[in-house]
């Protein structure tokens, strides 16, 4: 199985929209059987979903809603699982209350995840879960990659989180806890080239010693994560997780911004460990601002609907002036938009197109 969509409602970014019954709302043309929806709808593929957008557009909270919804299927006892669900967004939230994007307070709130024939719903506006009885138990493996790099910080940092308030939020925390597990026994054939090719960027392995993690490099030298380039910093997560056995068969890989702070050479490698990953049967969700990054995963995907792209975009400056007619009071200019292709040049409003274009344009006025 896999994730199959997801819906939110007045949460973060996500405010009740214009939709048509049939079609895609940019086109323009209001028909009768026209309405607004409840919420922002976006349906995933089984293999890769790359999430694009300019800043603001939700890219991030879509990862973060998708992963607390996976790790509650996990946990079967836990007094403190509905705070925990706020953690993935912030370590400041004392409730979900600043998660509301609502203009009353008697407005609907949630987000809803679907994964085969069940789905998740975080009622915000009724602080509770619905349909869990049938969610808890799927145990859904899942692994999210945040934007800020953490295995430098790792000495005592899992101490010291039981102990006082961090300023990280749970995401970072658990990705210490992966990248901190045992190593699997036996190292899958199909892994064993990913990990290869890994190994020789970086110019070794990655261990943990006495809480902190190292490049063991192939020459005997054991160099401190913190001292390595921020680049090579990720491949060896990324690495390291593959050899604690956390990105196999039926698991979710949810990264944000797997491009930041890579060489653009190295692109094309981790674009080919993403693929191998999908052909393995993880399903994975990224979100980038590289148009190179997305366009190789278009054009070295081997099947057309192994990669899906999701556009999002605010309707302030993309929705047809013609939309403005067709309002209620609970219409806003600054909602979120999607639409979803399996090739980048049908996206519509791309904005990382766009900005690539308009680099273009002032290298030949030159």
């Amino acid at each position: 199985m896999a994730i199959r969509s997801i819906d939110i409602l007045n949460v973060m970014v996500f405010k009740r929209q214009w939709r048509k019954n049939n079609g895609d709302c940019k086109q323009g043309e209001i028909k009768d059987s026209d309405k607004f929806s409840n919420g922002f709808h976006l349906d995933f593929c089984n293999g890769i979903n790359v999430l694009i957008g300019e800043n603001g557009v939700g890219k991030t909270t879509i990862l973060k809603m998708i992963y607390a919804a996976t790790q509650w299927s996990n946990e079967k006892t836990d007094s403190n699982k509905t705070k925990k669900l706020t953690d993935f967004f912030s370590n400041n939230l004392k409730d979900s209350n600043k998660l509301k994007n609502a203009d009353r307070k008697e407005d609907y709130c949630y987000y809803k995840v679907s994964y085969g024939e069940h789905t998740f719903t975080d009622s915000l506006s009724h602080n509770g879960i619905f349909n869990f009885d049938d969610w808890l138990g799927l145990n859904i493996q899942s692994v999210y990659i945040p934007l800020t790099e953490m295995l430098s910080h790792s000495k005592g940092f899992l101490a010291m989180n039981q102990k006082y308030s961090m300023p990280y939020d749970g995401t970072q925390v658990d990705i210490i806890v992966n990248a901190s597990l045992p190593e699997t026994r036996e190292i899958p054939g199909s892994c064993k080239a990913v990990l290869k090719e890994i190994s020789d960027v970086i110019g070794g392995i990655v261990v943990l010693e006495d809480d902190i993690f190292y490049v063991l490099k192939k020459d005997g030298r054991k160099i401190d994560f913190s001292l390595e380039a921020e680049g090579f910093r990720k491949l060896g997560l990324l690495w390291k997780l593959i050899r604690n056995g956390l990105l196999e068969k039926g698991t979710i890989l949810l990264w944000d911004e797997p491009e930041a702070n890579l060489n653009p050479e190295l692109y094309p490698l981790v674009v080919g460990i993403l693929l191998e990953l999908q052909n393995n049967g993880v399903q994975v969700f990224i979100a980038t601002h590289s148009y190179n990054f997305a366009k190789y995963l278009e054009i070295r995907k081997s099947g057309k609907e192994q990669v899906m792209f999701h556009n999002l975009y605010k309707g302030t400056s993309e929705i047809p002036q013609v939309l403005n007619d067709f309002s209620d009071e609970n219409h806003s200019p600054d909602e979120v938009y999607s639409i979803s292709a399996y090739k980048m040049e049908d996206l519509g409003p791309n904005h990382i197109m766009m900005a690539d274009n308009r680099l273009l344009d002032e290298v030949y006025n030159m």
